[in-house]
């Protein structure tokens, strides 16, 4: 018996309708229970529904709200960044207090010609789709396209039969299910990273079992600003790096290179560096990497006196809200725009012997690389996917 072959369709053949929503002016607040909100475009972030990115709706806007959410359909956004435009997701259950902004649509399906809402959903998502749908949206900022209810449901796309989409969504849901699994663990373990954290940095928990009341040391006791600068250009563009708060020290972007490289700061193996303006957002990290790098001119570095301060403690501490706390607030009680070395090395610190902080580091350490590990499964699973979805719903793979 020969397969069944695609058949060549547009949008429309399987999309009655696309509903709208309507602007309304609504809180910042997500709304609580019982309480209407209305759907804001991150909803679609990840290919998935995610009904808490709403907000709240006034009493007296609630009349002119249209088009609730409701089960079985697909949510596209029409009106977004260019990389932005397009994204869709499935939405599995009703939700009647949740209606829908001007920015996004609702796919009514087609009652003539069946198809399955959620096999639809993995297409437009797919590369192919979703290039197709930034490329048709249209604009004259460069910022921001919208899509049009026509060229949308002109959209010429694949379709196999019924049953197969059924089954190709089947399939691509339970790798969902599989990588939710593991987002949910990677945001348990980075809870007890955050608990350990603060219990075995601040004496809460004690290595021994015993908690002790260290000693508050200024951070210049253990600490000493570094200002070495790339004179004799030995290290080049390929060196220079920047500060982040989430992903450390990560290579600067060429365009934002200045053209005189003999003012950047070498930055040594396990010192640390931040810009004095950006770090009340986090933006510090410490050079994990085995060899000496450059940063901005601009930049702040520091090392750790041996013996005194572990960095990798160092490292943990600057990740906690005590962190935070001190680095935005000055000794005065006002809120610091800059933060030099003279103004961080005053800050005062609970530190324990530096035997001890090593131990204490290598219990985070050990939590951290878990958390590490639990995210590297993650992506590859989800990379996984994105290679089975093209192989599916490009039909290069058949399924019966």
């Amino acid at each position: 018996m020969t397969e069944s072959k695609y058949e060549e369709l547009r949008l429309g053949d399987l999309v009655s309708r696309l509903e709208s929503g309507v602007s309304v002016r609504a809180d910042g607040a997500p709304p609580a229970t019982g309480e209407v909100g209305v759907l804001k475009v991150s909803c679609l972030t990840g290919g998935r529904f995610d009904a808490t990115e709403s907000k709240r709706v006034p009493t007296g806007q609630i009349p002119s709200l249209a088009s609730p959410v409701r089960k079985g359909r697909v949510i596209i956004s029409r009106s977004n960044t260019p990389e932005l435009v397009g994204l869709c997701a499935y939405v599995s259950a009703d939700h009647p207090n949740l209606f829908l902004p001007d920015t996004l649509w609702q796919m009514k399906f087609s009652e003539e010609r069946e198809s399955d809402p959620r096999w639809l959903a993995y297409l437009l998502s797919s590369p192919a789709y979703r290039e197709q749908l930034s490329r048709n949206a249209s604009g004259t900022s460069a910022n921001m396209k919208k899509l049009q209810k026509s060229s949308l449901l002109r959209m010429k796309i694949r379709v196999p039969p019924l049953p197969e989409q059924r089954k190709i969504a089947e399939i691509l849901r339970t790798w969902d299910e599989a990588v939710e699994k593991l987002e949910a663990l990677q945001a348990a373990k980075q809870k007890r990273l955050d608990g350990l954290t603060h219990a075995l940095i601040f004496g809460k928990l004690g290595m021994n079992g015993q908690r002790q009341n260290w000693q508050l040391r200024r951070l210049s006791e253990v600490t000493f600003e570094l200002t070495t600068r790339n004179t004799n250009l030995d290290m080049g563009h390929a060196a220079v790096m920047g500060a982040t708060k989430v992903r450390g020290i990560v290579p600067m972007r060429e365009q934002t290179i200045g053209g005189d490289l003999s003012r950047y700061k070498r930055l040594p193996p396990r010192a640390f560096a931040y810009n004095p303006m950006r770090i009340n957002v986090g933006s510090i990290a410490m050079n994990d990497r085995d060899e000496e790098v450059l940063v901005s001119p601009d930049y702040v570095v520091f090392g750790c006196a041996e013996t005194g301060l572990a960095p990798d403690f160092l490292n943990h501490l600057r990740k906690t809200h005590w962190w935070s706390h001190h680095i935005n607030i000055g000794g005065s009680g006002s809120v610091r725009m800059r933060t030099y070395y003279d103004d961080l090395a005053a800050m005062k610190l609970p530190l324990p012997a530096y035997e001890e902080q090593l131990e204490i580091v290598a219990v985070l350490n050990a939590a951290q690389e878990d958390v590490k590990a639990t995210e590297k499964a993650s992506k590859a699973l989800t990379c996984q996917k994105r290679g089975l979805m093209q192989k599916l719903l490009m039909g290069e793979w058949r399924v019966k």
